[in-house]
């Protein structure tokens, strides 16, 4: 049989024409894959290649924006960012963008202070916005020195007070390892003249030192000043690193547990007798007027009067949340089943009486040192809470719907003492200064508790 001719066979010259034209557009395709990949080879080259004002430019940028933390990520990506972006360590204290804000110091528990020698050396500091645990070699918490307050992330020091130290003090960055040393307390007993005559001449510097509020301001040559505030006695004192001895204010006031906000001291006060509260300003030293003149700290500046009616009882004092001071305040005296009031200092300012209802979804951690923490790691609460102690609970009140409720169950609150304590109290332990700084996670049988470390 004849075979049928070639043209009458299903169009094969149309059939070859797709299948070449498939298989160009496939190696089209695999080549344009191709460049891809050596796109991206090459790309983190010139990532490494850009110019160094242009990576401090961009370092800068990430730690205004985000944090130290992010800064020290930046500089680890390769050798030529390194170069590029300053180096945190010698200009830890100097420079204030290298202060490691919103850290704070994390006490351990079961009497492990931070810097334990079971610890190496060490202590661990939690990030309040995102909840990040890091640890740092800290010796000097393992030399007898105390933390005594958190100043934007730095720690104040005073050494255990003895005859060779007088009260030793010093301002140190945990993560750089920079430190200032500041006068001893001791200098400034002689001033004080019969303000501790009640207590022993031993402990006078322990009471001194037992509530310290501390803030950290530079002047326009960058030379740094710490201003402390010593409740105990009523009065301010000033010194720099250069200064032998600290200058104490002429001024005395009622202080409670002031506030430190961007270099200044605030203060919730109560005028004796009368009907209103104000809120006083204590600014970094002056220089005097006068030939020989040296620098003092002026008198505190009222910055907001608040009629009695508005907050009846201000007795959660002042705290700082995002860029703002909040005044809060309740309408009983003894906290229990109350209103509370949180005020903007700023509206405040302006006699603006408008209590606000929303604190961004952070929560509010109120006591000897007032603290605000993102509820994004507190699992527990929902945001905008005021967490408390009432004596015999630890309470949350809700803001948004005027409702108190307990933030620790009892079990966890009283249970045994060696067993797991949830992160509620780990925070709230961070305002209230002798367990924060002694490695004790607070409960109400042990609030007080002794200078000796144990």
């Amino acid at each position: 049989m004849d075979e049928p001719p070639q043209q009458a066979m299903g169009g094969g010259g149309g059939g070859q024409d797709r299948i070449g034209s498939d298989r160009r557009t496939q190696a089209r395709c695999r080549h344009l894959r191709r460049r891809r990949r050596r796109t991206w080879d090459i790309g983190p080259r010139y990532w490494a290649l850009l110019p160094e004002d242009l990576i401090r430019a961009v370092a800068w940028r990430v730690l205004a924006c985000g944090d130290l933390l992010d800064y020290v990520r930046l500089r680890a990506v390769c050798t030529s960012w390194r170069s590029g972006a300053d180096s945190p360590r010698g200009r830890g204290l100097a420079d204030r963008r290298f202060h490691p804000r919103r850290w704070m110091m994390f006490p351990e528990g079961h009497r492990i202070y931070p810097g334990h020698p079971d610890l190496g050396g060490c202590a661990r500091f939690l990030h309040l916005d995102t909840g990040a645990l890091v640890r740092a070699h800290v010796p000097l918490l393992g030399d007898s020195y105390w933390a005594v307050d958190s100043i934007d992330g730095l720690l104040l020091l005073v050494r255990d007070p003895d005859p060779d130290y007088g009260g030793a003090v010093r301002l140190l960055h945990p993560f750089t390892g920079d430190f200032a040393e500041l006068p001893p307390l001791g200098t400034l007993l002689p001033h004080l003249g019969p303000q501790l005559h009640g207590c022993p001449p031993e402990y006078r510097i322990r009471k001194l030192a037992r509530i310290v509020s501390a803030s950290v301001s530079f002047d326009a040559a960058g030379a740094m000043t710490v201003t402390l505030a010593l409740p105990e006695v009523g009065r301010a004192a000033f010194a720099t690193p250069l200064d032998q001895q600290w200058t104490l204010s002429s001024w005395e006031h009622e202080m409670g547990f002031p506030l430190s906000f961007q270099g200044k001291l605030y203060v919730l006060h109560t005028p004796f007798g009368e009907d209103v509260h104000q809120v006083l300003q204590i600014n970094p030293p002056v220089q005097q007027d006068g030939v020989g003149g040296g620098r003092v700290l002026p008198p505190p500046e009222l910055i907001a009067t608040v009629p009695e009616d508005k907050i009846p009882y201000p007795n959660l004092g002042l705290v700082e949340c995002g860029s703002e001071i909040l005044v809060l305040g309740n309408d009983y005296s003894d906290l229990y089943g109350t209103q509370i009031f949180v005020y903007k200092l700023a509206d405040l300012a302006l006699q603006r009486f408008v209590p606000i209802k929303s604190l961004g979804g952070n929560t509010l951690f109120m006591e000897q040192r007032n603290i605000s923490v993102s509820s994004k790691i507190l699992h527990t609460f929902k945001g905008d809470n005021v967490v408390y102690f009432t004596g015999s609970r630890i309470v949350q009140y809700h803001l948004g719907s005027d409702s108190l409720s307990t933030a620790v169950d009892n079990c966890s609150l009283f249970g045994r003492a060696p067993g797991p304590s949830p992160l509620v109290l780990y925070v709230f332990s961070c305002c209230i200064r002798n367990p924060w700084s002694r490695g004790i996670v607070f409960r109400p049988d042990i609030e007080g508790c002794p200078w000796i470390k144990t």
